[in-house]
C-alpha cells in the first residue's frame, strides 16, 4: 500500500511560526535590557568600592602609626571589609576576567589613580581586591565578594521562563483564533465531500476576507445540491424510460422469432444492455454510505455463491470468520462482485482458460487490507493507472469485451464511499492483484 505522507496541520503551522517569532522577539528586548542596564550597575558598582577606599584611605592618612595598626585590624573586624598591608610577595590575579569586570576595573582606576590595582583574588583568597598606597605604604583593601553586578543569571532565566511561556500560551491562543474560520471550512468540505450538502458557513463574521469565502463556499453548495438531485431524477428517468422498451424487445422477440438460436442471441444483447444500464446507474449512485459493522468472510463467500460455473473461474477464500470491517454491506457485495466479474473476463490462465482468483486478508493497525487476486496475465504497468477511469479498457482483448468499462471505476468509488482506499498492482509471480483497505469494526 502506499505510504502516506506525515502532513503537519494549519494549526501548528502558525503556532510554530508566531511562536518562533515572538520568541526571537523576547530574546532580543532581554538583550537590550541586559545592555542598558549593564553600564548603571557597572559603574554603581566601581562608586561604592571607590567611597569605600577613599573613606579607608582618610581614615589611614588621619591616624598615627600606632592608632593606624589598630584601625587596620577594626577594620578587617568587619564582615564585608578587609583592610590589609601588601607585601611584596604577595600574588594577584586581575580582575579583567568579563565585561563587567573589566568596566569596574575600569572606572576603579579613573576614580582612584592609574596606579590602582584590581584582584579577584590574593594569596589565593578570592574577593575583589583594590591595590592603593598612602604615604609609599602600600594596602590591600577586599570589598563584600558579592559586590552589586549585572542582574543574576538566575533571576534573568526565571524571568525569560516565564515571558516564554507567556509567549507559547499567547501563540497556541492566536493560532487558534486564526485558523477556527479555516477548520470550519474544512469540516464544512468535508461533508460536502461525503454527500451532505446543506453545510452552510457563518456569512456575518467580522473578517471581510472570512465572509467571502463563506458566501462563495455556501453558493457552491447550494449549486451542488442542485447539481445532484437533477442528476438523481435525471438517472431515474434515463433507467426507466430505457428498461420499458427493452422489457417489450424481450416480450416481441420471445413471441415473434421462431428461431430459437436467433430468439436467445437477442435476450443475450437485450440482458447485456440491461446489465450496462446497471453499471451506469451503479458508477452515479450518490455518494452517501452507512457504515456499519459487516463480516468480512460472509460478504466473501455470498458474492463467491453467485459465480458458480467452475469451467470459468475458481474462487478460494482464506477470510477469517471473525473479521469485521465498517463498511456498507451492499455496497461492499458490489465491491468484490465487480472484482470476481473483471477476474472472470479477464484473468482466465492461458492453460486452463480458467480464472483462478484468491482472496485472503490482513490486519494492520486499525485497518484490515482484503486481497483479491487472480492468475491472468495482469496489465500493463504503464496502464494500471488508469484501469480505474471510467470507459478505459486495458488492452485489444478489453476492448473487444462486452462490458461497459466502469466495473473498475465502480470499485474505487465505492471503497472511496466507505472510508477506504483501492489499489491494483501486479502479483510477482503473475496475475491482476487489488488491495482494498476498509476501517477494522470495534
Amino acid at each position: 500500500m502506499a505510504r502516506q505522507q506525515v502532513a503537519l496541520s494549519l494549526f501548528w503551522r502558525t503556532f510554530f511560526l508566531l511562536a518562533l517569532l515572538l520568541a526571537c522577539g523576547v530574546f532580543a528586548w532581554t538583550q537590550t535590557f541586559r545592555a542598558l542596564e549593564f553600564e548603571p550597575r557597572a559603574t554603581q558598582a566601581a562608586q561604592q568600592i571607590a567611597s569605600l577606599v577613599k573613606i579607608a584611605r582618610a581614615a589611614l592618612l588621619a591616624s598615627d602609626g600606632i592608632n593606624r595598626i589598630a584601625l587596620v585590624k577594626g577594620i578587617s573586624a568587619q564582615e564585608s571589609l578587609k583592610l590589609a598591608p601588601r607585601e611584596p610577595a604577595d600574588k594577584w590575579e586581575p580582575y579583567d576576567a568579563d565585561r563587567s569586570s573589566r568596566a569596574i576595573s575600569n572606572d576603579l582606576r579613573q576614580r582612584l589613580g592609574a596606579d590602582t590595582i584590581v584582584a579577584s583574588t590574593v594569596n589565593g583568597a578570592p574577593g575583589l581586591w583594590i591595590g592603593f598606597t598612602i604615604e609609599k605604604d602600600p594596602y590591600w583593601l577586599q570589598a563584600d565578594a558579592a559586590t552589586p553586578g549585572p542582574m543574576a543569571w538566575s533571576t534573568l532565566t526565571l524571568w525569560v521562563s516565564i515571558a516564554l511561556l507567556a509567549t507559547m500560551a499567547g501563540s497556541a491562543a492566536i493560532a487558534r483564533l486564526i485558523n477556527q474560520p479555516l477548520k470550519e471550512l474544512s469540516f464544512a468540505a468535508s461533508r460536502i465531500r461525503e454527500g451532505e450538502f446543506d453545510s452552510v458557513l457563518d456569512e456575518n463574521t467580522l473578517t471581510n476576507e472570512i465572509r467571502q469565502v463563506n458566501m462563495g463556499f455556501n453558493r457552491m453548495a447550494r449549486e451542488l445540491a442542485k447539481v445532484e438531485q437533477d442528476r438523481a431524477v435525471m438517472l431515474a428517468g434515463i433507467s426507466h424510460d430505457l428498461r420499458t422498451p427493452l422489457a417489450r424487445l424481450r416480450l416481441e422477440a420471445e413471441m415473434s422469432v421462431q428461431d430459437e438460436e436467433a430468439k436467445q442471441n437477442m435476450a443475450l444483447d437485450i440482458t447485456q444492455l440491461d446489465a450496462i444500464i446497471d453499471k451506469f446507474m451503479d458508477y452515479a449512485r450518490p455518494g452517501e454510505s452507512k457504515l456499519t459493522p459487516v463480516h468480512l468472510s460472509s460478504v466473501v463467500d455470498r458474492e463467491m455463491a453467485a459465480f458458480r460455473d467452475t469451467s470459468q473461474i475458481r474462487i478460494t477464500s482464506r477470510v477469517a470468520i471473525d473479521t469485521k470491517v465498517m463498511a456498507d454491506d451492499t455496497e461492499l457485495g458490489r465491491v468484490l462482485q465487480n472484482l470476481f466479474e473483471n477476474a472472470r473476463r479477464y484473468g482466465r490462465s492461458n492453460d486452463t482458460g480458467i480464472a483462478r482468483v484468491l482472496v485472503t486478508y490482513a490486519r494492520t493497525g486499525p485497518w484490515v487490507i482484503l486481497s483479491v487476486r487472480d492468475h491472468g496475465p495482469g496489465a500493463d504497468p504503464k496502464k494500471l493507472a488508469q484501469l480505474t477511469t471510467p470507459f478505459f479498457r486495458g488492452d485489444a482483448a478489453r476492448t473487444a469485451a462486452t462490458g461497459a468499462g466502469l466495473g473498475l471505476a465502480i470499485v474505487e468509488k465505492a471503497v472511496q464511499r466507505m472510508g477506504g482506499t483501492f489499489e491494483l498492482t501486479n502479483a510477482a509471480d503473475g496475475g491482476l492483484l487489488a488491495h482494498i483497505r476498509l476501517k477494522k469494526a470495534p
